[in-house]
């Protein structure tokens, strides 16, 4: 079993920054392949972000430059660093988990962009 917990949303103006966190309550965490997704109202859930076991990375071509995905495996964390955030960016970010051929999600956290 995993569980996904995150933490860091919130109301931020255009053009700031937030991290997104997620603990991950598994000690395999580290063979895990971990991403990020988010949901805006009236639109499919889309990957914004992902990083392999081996630590590769890849992007949304919307957030690229921007944001930047990366982990801890002592601490099983997964981050989220989100600059120069639009207000397009708005919607509810999850975390997410590929364990052996299982996905996992978190709750999600919402982040707000507006002045």
């Amino acid at each position: 079993q995993v569980q996904l917990v995150e933490s860091g949303g919130g109301l931020v103006q255009p053009g700031g920054s937030l991290r997104l966190s997620c603990t991950v309550s598994n000690s395999r965490f580290r063979i895990a392949n971990m991403g990020w997704y988010r949901q805006a109202p009236g639109r499919q859930r889309e990957l914004v972000a992902g990083i392999t076991s081996g630590d590769s990375t890849n992007y949304a071509g919307s957030v690229k430059g921007r944001f930047t995905i990366s982990r801890d495996n002592a601490k099983n964390m997964v981050y989220l660093q989100m600059n120069s955030l639009k207000s397009e960016d708005t919607a509810v970010y999850y975390c997410n988990a590929v364990l052996s051929s299982y996905t996992y999600w978190g709750q999600g956290t919402q982040v707000t962009v507006s002045s």
